[in-house]
Formats: structure tokens, sequence, C-alpha cells
């Protein structure tokens, strides 16, 4: 059972930062990507970041590229989301996925392993 772990989400001000981790319970060779996601209330899960285990090839959301790092320790087995220049509308539970092979990593479907999630709250 592949277990992912989210924390490091809390409450910041706005123009604050976070910086979120994902423990993977499988070593990471048994991974190709992981990806970061997210959801407020309401609204549809989306995706914020995504990175390869071997190659390092990231992809972000358009309005998180400029604010938002992706990266991986691969002898920890985490991978981490810096999240800088933190706005309200960032305000969202934020999910770690773990994919085993390549597949639509913008997309819900392109993952087969989730996270609980962690809470991101950022005031205005």
């Amino acid at each position: 059972q592949v277990q992912l772990v989210e924390s490091g989400g809390g409450l910041v001000q706005a123009g604050g930062s976070l910086r979120l981790s994902c423990a993977t319970s499988w070593r990471t060779f048994n991974i190709y990507a992981w990806g970061w996601f997210r959801q407020a209330p309401g609204k549809e899960r989306e995706f914020v970041a995504h990175i390869t285990r071997s190659v390092g090839f990231t992809a972000y959301a358009d309005d998180v590229e400029d604010r938002f790092t992706i990266s991986r320790d691969i002898a920890k087995n985490t991978v981490y989301l810096q999240m800088n220049s933190l706005k309200p509308e960032d305000t969202a539970v934020y999910y770690c996925a773990a994919a085993r092979y390549s597949s639509a990593y913008r997309e819900v479907h392109g993952y087969d392993y989730w996270g609980q999630g962690t809470q991101v709250t950022v005031s205005s």
C-alpha cells in the first residue's frame, strides 16, 4: 500500500511563504512522478505542479509558476512544494499525488495514489 503524507500547511498572511512536504512510503523507484493539486471549497481539484523522479522535469499551473517551486529529494522519498508570495486565492487543501507511470500529469486521473491533504489558509 502506497502512502503519501503531506505536512507543512497552516495559516499565513498574504505575501508570506510556506513549504509543503510529501513523504512517500515506497522507495522512489516505484514512482514515475509526483504532483501537487489543490481544492478549495466548492471547487474542483486543480493541478498545481508536477515533477518526475528520474529526470526532474517540472511543470506548473500558469498562475503559480512564478511563485511556487516543486522539488524532490530521492534519498528521503520526499517531494516539496515551496510556495512564495502567497495570495488569499491560494487557500485550499493541498494534495500530494504519485504516478507509477507517465500519464496525464495535469489531470487528477493521471495519478495513482493520493495523500489526505494539508490545509493552506492565506489571510488578507
